[in-house]
């Protein structure tokens, strides 16, 4: 027997002791109500007292036995929690269950009853065999059978990643888990512990608001034991597979971390972009394995890392890993980011060869959009005169008479009143833009002294708009209150309501909200990028471990970011200049928005 296995099976036993009192508690009051009763028929406690307190005493028993006996019923039978998987049958994967079966007979344990994948960087045994959940047919098949072993949950990540044989030592102590789970002491416990959290849940049901207090409780009580019992189990379970490919899976833990590193930057900076942008990327794992080999390249410390590549990976294991990969892909997207469970019109996936045109050059233009939009509602004061003013923004537009220049003006600057959904303003990025002021001295000029959604106009208005109480600052403050009325409109129209447990989606959000000056930064950084791609030949291109990036003659161009925060923190726009001036870029050209 295993090390660990007295101490869970000791620490499960605590468990179910905190049940039987709780059990006792419950039975307290009715029997007392049976001692008096039997006392008052036996003549024993005769008088005018003992008949009201024995009233008493029995009306609640009833009460305590009526409340227990419904606590108790939403105890065995709520559902719970079940994480949002891909299911992986068989004939999906033969080899792969094979490979797992193979491992839960050396080490002499019982197989998993199924497996099914997480997009995620971990790996871990999922009981599914609850009555609750074959009631509500939310799993079925064999792992849904009373008794049946647990199923086996891999993170998707890894069998892209990873190599057959780094696989296997990765799984092995964690199919072992299944021995210790079979124990009737060790299910019993767990599946109070379960029972008692969706108890928790179902607390928060209208009219149930009662059961959630003496559920938390119960899981106060038994914290430290389930706790201390799931060590246990995790100490047999590393002790049982001790015997394999011990020393592969020292070697195998390293790539579990250089696998999270690269998902988690796959995710944050390429993936959710084109969620917000109503994409959703439908190869994350084979990305990932693009962005381990870009980091392996990068940092000295991942050296040697990509020679692996040349073993057979472990998504060899299955028959389709296309399919399987844009199932968890769009897994991925409901769980970090909370997008629709089926893809639709307005949630379609996207290729990476279609990444940048898709994705990089539409969410720069939409949120270059926005900043435009967010001036003409501000309408900041005057920019400077002159070659750098409103005619000199015509002119350099290439504007040659008031009639030819009337249909490309005009095009552009609808197109940013259309992103924020409201009416075009008769100002800097109404249709009155440079052609209305160049045909006609008598048309009134642009509010703020810029015509059209040039970049011009934004270093003008954020040129000295520095400090507290700025334009800079208010202009961040409209950005931020756009973007969140935008976000807010989404969800509406997406039928977001209430929703508890494993339909409570994003599950795991991936970034906190982003501050004022961050968004303010990140649209001017887009504006940027679209004068760029409309006037200097550059073009959107996306790195796999830094998202949306600017390419210019095929290179990417890294030192922008600096350049702009000295324009939104200190209002500086000379460093910004000067790096447009070396790359050609044309700041009164109007650029082309969504």
């Amino acid at each position: 027997m295993e090390a660990g296995v007295p101490s869970a099976r000791s620490r499960a036993l605590a468990v179910l002791r905190v049940r039987s009192r709780a059990l006792a508690v419950a039975l307290l009051p009715a029997a007392l109500a049976v001692v008096l009763v039997a006392a008052r028929t036996t003549g024993r406690l005769a008088g005018d007292p003992w008949g009201t307190v024995t009233l008493v005493v029995c009306a609640v028993a009833v009460l305590v036995l009526l409340l227990g006996g419904i606590f108790a019923a939403v105890v065995l039978r709520a559902s719970p929690a079940v994480t949002p998987t891909v299911p992986l049958s068989e004939a999906a994967a033969p080899d792969l269950y094979r490979l797992v079966r193979d491992l839960a007979d050396r080490m002499d344990v019982p197989p998993p009853s199924a497996i099914a994948l997480t997009p995620d960087c971990d790996s871990w045994l999922e009981d599914r065999a609850h009555a609750a959940h074959r009631r509500g047919g939310i799993v079925g098949g064999p792992q849904s059978a009373r008794g049946a072993a647990p199923v086996l949950v891999i993170g998707s990540p890894f069998l892209w990643w990873m190599r057959v044989a780094e696989l296997r030592a990765v799984l092995a102590p964690v199919v072992a888990g299944t021995g210790p789970s079979a124990h009737p002491d060790i299910a019993d416990a767990r599946g109070f512990v379960r029972g008692l959290d969706a108890a928790v849940d179902v607390g928060s049901r209208r009219g149930l608001g009662w059961i959630a207090a003496p559920a938390r409780l119960l899981l106060r009580l038994c914290r430290t034991d389930a706790a201390e019992m799931e060590r246990g189990v995790a100490a047999a379970a590393s002790d049982r597979a001790q015997g394999v490919d011990y020393g592969l899976r020292i070697v195998a833990q390293e790539q579990v971390g250089l696998a999270y590193a690269g998902w988690d930057r796959l995710l944050t900076r390429v993936a959710l972009p084109a969620w917000r942008m109503g994409r959703w990327p439908a190869h994350l794992d084979a990305g990932v394995v693009s962005a381990l080999t870009e980091l392996s390249r990068r940092d000295r410390l991942a050296e040697g890392f990509t020679s692996r590549l040349g073993e057979r990976p472990a998504c060899d294991l299955l028959e389709q890993p296309g399919v399987i990969d844009e199932a968890t892909s769009l897994l991925a997207a409901r769980l970090f980011h909370g997008g629709p469970a089926e893809a639709g019109p307005d949630w379609s996936p996207v290729e990476w060869s279609a990444y940048p045109e898709e994705v990089v050059d539409r969410k720069w233009r939409t949120e270059a959009a926005r900043l435009h939009t967010a001036l003409d509602a501000l309408a900041g004061p005057a920019g400077p005169a002159g070659p750098t003013g409103a005619a000199g923004s015509s002119a350099a537009a290439g504007s040659v008479s008031p009639a030819g220049a009337a249909a490309p003006a005009a095009s552009v600057a609808p197109a940013a009143a259309g992103a924020s959904g409201s009416p075009a303003p008769s100002g800097p990025s109404g249709t009155a833009g440079p052609v209305t002021i160049e045909a006609s001295d008598a048309a009134p000029p642009a509010v703020d002294g810029f015509a059209g959604p040039t970049l011009e106009r934004v270093l003008g208005c954020l040129t000295g708009a520095s400090g507290e109480g700025s334009l800079g600052e208010a202009l961040a403050g409209r950005i931020s209150a756009d973007l969140a009325r935008e976000e807010r409109a989404a969800g509406t129209s997406g039928g977001a309501g209430k929703a508890r447990g494993a339909d409570a989606v994003p599950l795991f959000p991936l970034q906190p909200p982003r501050s004022g000056r961050d968004l303010l930064a990140d649209h001017v950084t887009a504006m940027v990028c679209c004068a760029a791609v409309d006037s200097a030949g550059a073009a959107p291109g996306m790195d796999w471990l830094d998202g949306p990036v600017l390419l210019v003659d095929g290179d990417r161009r890294a030192d922008l970011a600096p350049r702009v925060l000295c324009l939104v923190e200190d209002g500086d726009p000379e460093p910004l200049r000067e790096w447009l001036s070396a790359l050609g870029v044309r700041t009164q050209k109007p650029v082309r928005l969504v």
